[in-house]
Formats: C-alpha cells, structure tokens, sequence
C-alpha cells in the first residue's frame, strides 16, 4: 500500500502548500515561503519519503541556486517535523516549550519499532498497523530544533516578513502560528483541524489544553488580521472557517465540562460524546478520546498519561466503534460489550 501523492498549489504571492489528498492520523498539509535568495519550509511531512517528494515540489518552485535553509515547525509531533531530517543543513525553528513535547513523543525509531512489533490481533496494534503502518521511520533520526525562541519571533525570507508567534499549550505544550503578513495568511499548525463540505477532515485532537487555550489560540489566529488560514490538517479556511472551527470546539469544551460535573469518567464522557454522533463526517472520532481526556485532566488537576496508555485507550474505542458496524453486531450506546443480534 502506498499514500495517494499530495498536492501542491499556490495560495499566494510566492506562497505555497502542499496538501495531503486524504484525511487521517499523520497527514500533515506543510507550506513553502519562496524568494529569489531563500526559501523556507513551515511544517514538514512525517517520514522521509513524503518529506523527500515535498522536497522534490518544492525545488521545482525556487530559482537555480536557491535551497530551502529554514524549517518553522508549528509544534513537535512527528507529523509536522520528522520530515526535517531531509534537510540536514536547514535551521529548524520551534519555541522552546516544543522541546517537552518532543520528550513525551516516542523516538522515529521507537514508533517505528512499535507499529512493526504490536500484536495485529490486539486492538493497539490493529490500530496502530491501520493508521501509521503505511509510514516507514525505520532509518528516521530524531529532529531537534537549532533555534528555540520564547514568544514572538521576527524573520524575513527574502522580502517577505514572518512574524511566528508563540501560543500557551494548546495542542500541545509549545505550539506557535506563523502570520505571514504580505500574504495575509497564517499556518496555524494543529490548533486548527479544518473541514469543508468538499472535504471532510477529521475530529481534532488536542494533547495539552485546556479547550479554552485552544479556542484563544485560534481567536489570535483571526487577529492577526489574514484571510487566508493553512491548518494543520484538512482544506485551507477563511475568516468563517475559523469561527466555525471556534464553535465546535466550545461545543466540545461545553460538553466535557457537563459530564464531568455528573460526575461520568473521561473514558466514558468521550464514548458518550462519539455516541451523540454531532459531527458524523468527520473522521477519527475516537481521538475525542485524548482531547475530552485532556479536558478532564485541567479539571481534576492531574498528570498526563505517557502516550502509549492513552492510544491504547484510543485504540479500544475505535475497536468498539469498528465492530458494531459489522452487520448482526450491535454494542452498547458508546461501549464495547457486544448485545444480542
């Protein structure tokens, strides 16, 4: 099996992205700021062989002479900056907050090594196999960042100005936007999971939180004044796709904070809110699984569980979700106990 080859198109004055043409778990959409002097990538694919054919378009948009000297990573998942390793002389740019979260994260090789070894039996590694087992990170070195920077940071690639701007944990602990003001457009990383009716994307996913980070996060989005949004995941937005994005989130939040007060457990919250089945075209409901989980854990004051334990727990609710769409295999309202056909 191989991934569909994504597209590359231009968005604005020598601004391009480069799109995945399908949703799901590590299909990031990346930019490429050109000039006639430099260019600089914001977010890279997740293992090289995608990096390497984002590299390959990418060349063939900048004059002879030019490389691409600069990697913007919006925040420290592997979808966003394992690619960086394809350009081994790039400065690679992140806040220093990323640096925990690229702690937390399982190495390029440890996942690797994960998703090749996990039982396809068990619900963990049927998930895992399913989801991230077209990626190859076996010969994949970790990326570090080579300038870390606190709050906003001020650049130029060529003539065109970037302003990147550092965000309280949101998505994750060390997330950042980059408003590119001569192109009126901001790449938001994954504090924006886009969707359309053209193209439906996917359930966002929030490690850190609170919501609340999150909905401000993209509220800084929309002051910034662009009119163009690249999001982490999905189809490119205007002003309106960020306010509709903004509602659901606080629908979520809303929710979360009402089981939470009835007293039902994180797990159990997240089943309930998949089984309310809200938004059913988006895919991966099963990922309300970490963002009602990382509700919970702001309102109840505690640590985060290390990252395999919550995609276990991911893994069973899509489990659950898969098999009682198997005909004469109906499970109970958010559960996974099988009920007579």
């Amino acid at each position: 099996m191989t991934i569909a080859r994504a597209n590359m198109s231009t968005i604005a004055e020598d601004l391009y992205v480069w799109l995945p043409p399908k949703r799901g778990w590590g299909l990031a959409n990346c930019g490429l700021l050109a000039s006639p002097r430099t260019a600089a990538w914001i977010d890279t694919p997740y293992d090289p062989s995608l990096a390497g054919e984002f590299l390959t378009e990418s060349r063939k948009r900048l004059g002879d002479g030019v490389s691409v000297d600069r990697v913007i990573v919006t925040h420290a998942n592997g979808d966003h900056l394992w690619g960086a390793g394809v350009l081994p002389d790039a400065e690679v740019i992140s806040t220093r907050e990323a640096l925990e979260h690229i702690h937390y994260e399982p190495t390029p090789k440890q996942q690797h090594a994960l998703v090749a070894g996990s039982d396809p039996a068990s619900p963990l590694g049927w998930y895992l196999a399913r989801h991230f087992g077209l990626f190859d990170w076996s010969d994949t070195e970790p990326v570090q960042p080579t300038l870390m920077f606190q709050g906003e940071l001020e650049l130029r690639v060529g003539d065109h100005p970037v302003h990147v701007i550092g965000l309280p944990p949101a998505h994750t602990g060390g997330d950042l936007i980059v408003h590119l003001p001569r192109q009126k457009a901001v790449f938001s990383g994954d504090v924006i999971f886009s969707s359309t009716a053209a193209f439906p994307g996917d359930h966002p996913v929030h490690w850190a939180g609170p919501l609340q980070n999150v909905i401000d996060a993209c509220a800084r989005v929309l002051e910034t004044g662009a009119e163009i949004v690249i999001p982490g995941h999905g189809p490119v937005l205007d002003r309106g796709g960020v306010r509709a994005h903004i509602a659901h989130l606080e629908h979520v939040r809303q929710r979360a904070h009402a089981l939470h007060a009835a007293g039902v457990p994180a797990l159990e919250a997240a089943r309930r809110v998949i089984a309310e089945r809200r938004h059913p075209e988006l895919g991966l409901p099963e990922r309300l699984v970490i963002t009602i989980g990382s509700e919970y854990r702001h309102l109840d004051g505690t640590e985060q569980a290390g990252v395999l334990e919550v995609m276990s727990q991911v893994a069973s609710v899509a489990w659950e979700l898969e098999q009682s769409m198997i005909p004469g295999r109906r499970t109970r309202a958010g559960g996974g106990e099988p009920l007579p056909a």
